[in-house]
């Protein structure tokens, strides 16, 4: 047992080291007055009616005259439509517009962000989701640090908001799964894909580099933007950065565990579900997430103190980011204190993803149905067809 207590906390201590250094590293921006140069932002909406007026106000609460806003109504059956007009009567600066028919081999997220940057005509291109809300200042602050950095992407990632207990436990591993793993220092050493990232919910581009990119033309089967854009662009030669969004915007993601599920499972085979990343990504997370307080239990149970005393430690370790996110983030404190339960339900929905894609299953969004690919080639598996 006390082989497997040292390498529990190998598996804690390492994400948990990365995790501290990056904290420094993930810096929030600097405030500015204006935005630096024209700005389009482009929102795709599908049956967005509970939280389109709330995107929208917050948008609209920005008084520069620098920027558009243009809502896709990606084909709703609720009220989003009229909601987007409603609002656009008051403001000349919001517009709406309608999606063309989904195209054989596109993902609808794809297809309208596709659109928008079609229609936009600003020099820098702001995608949102239309869940987000940004804060005062956010597009002024985001379109100046690109100009200063010199940036071809920016991606933020905003404040989530969580209300139920899988929200809670589960929503705030996408910072301890970026901040741990994903070493940014050498990402901004570099321009590899391999150190792509970013968050689909917030990113800003440059609208010339967007087209150098191939834009979202050149993910169009993927459900995964906030990894596979970035990535492009990287496969361009064009820079990347990542920036704390907390104070400039705030999102929920998903309002129950259902949504939490059917919302995480439906891109993970593009990341840590992939056949080939499954397996040593569960044997980490277990081993160094899970597995200390386990540990520590037996441990305790067979009277083995030393062993108890290393599993206590990994313990410490694997918890160390959750507490320091909660701080940093603004975090649930009590989806801290379940985090090895938080883990073990996300490790279980990427296995579901990874089998249901294996066995030639196909995920939903949005009442749309893609087919199964190859997360190496994108080559839609044999038998499925591509759906909207």
């Amino acid at each position: 047992m006390i082989f497997l207590a040292v390498l529990s906390l190998l598996a804690a201590a390492l994400p948990a080291t990365v995790f501290a250094l990056n904290l420094r590293r993930f810096k929030t921006l600097e405030d500015a007055s204006a935005p630096a140069v024209p700005v389009s932002i482009l929102i795709p909406a599908r049956d967005e009616e509970q939280s389109i007026s709330n995107c929208l106000r917050a948008v609209l609460a920005d008084d520069s005259n620098d920027m558009e806003v243009i809502v896709l109504d990606d084909g709703s059956i609720d009220r989003t439509a009229a909601l987007v007009l409603e609002l656009a009567a008051t403001d000349p600066r919001l517009r709406l517009e309608h999606a063309p028919p989904l195209p054989e081999h596109w993902c609808g997220k794809q297809f309208a962000c596709a659109t928008l940057a079609d229609l936009a005509s600003g020099e820098l291109l702001l995608f949102i989701d239309a869940d987000v809300r940004l804060a005062p200042g956010a597009v002024a602050r985001l379109s100046t640090a690109m100009e200063q950095q010199g940036l071809d992407l920016l991606s933020g990632f905003p404040r989530q908001e969580t209300i139920t207990i899988v929200e809670r436990m589960v929503i705030p591993l996408m910072h301890f799964i970026l901040l741990g793993f994903l070493p940014l220092g050498r990402m901004r050493r570099s321009r590899h894909p391999a150190y792509a990232a970013g968050c689909g919910q917030l990113m800003m581009v440059r609208r010339s580099s967007y087209h150098r990119a191939g834009g979202h033309a050149a993910i169009r089967e993927s459900l995964h933007d906030g990894l596979r854009l970035p990535r492009a662009f990287r496969e361009a030669g064009l820079l990347t950065d990542l920036c704390d969004a907390t104070d400039l915007a705030v999102c929920r993601m998903y309002r129950n565990a259902a949504e939490v599920i059917r919302g995480l499972a439906k891109n993970a085979v593009e990341g840590i579900a992939a056949p080939g990343l499954i397996v040593p990504a569960t044997a980490v997370l277990l081993l160094g997430q899970v597995a200390p307080i386990v540990i520590c239990v037996g441990a305790l149970a067979a009277g083995s103190y030393p062993v108890f005393a290393t599993a206590l430690a990994a313990l410490g370790a694997s918890l160390l980011p959750r507490w320091m996110a909660t701080r940093r983030f603004g975090q649930s404190r009590l989806g801290a204190v379940l985090h090895p339960i938080g883990v073990l339900l996300f490790v279980a929905i990427q296995w579901y993803a990874c089998i249901r894609s294996l066995a030639g299953g196909s995920p939903r969004w949005k009442g749309r149905e893609y087919p199964t690919r190859s997360a190496a080639t994108g080559v839609p598996v044999a038998g499925e067809t591509s759906g909207r």
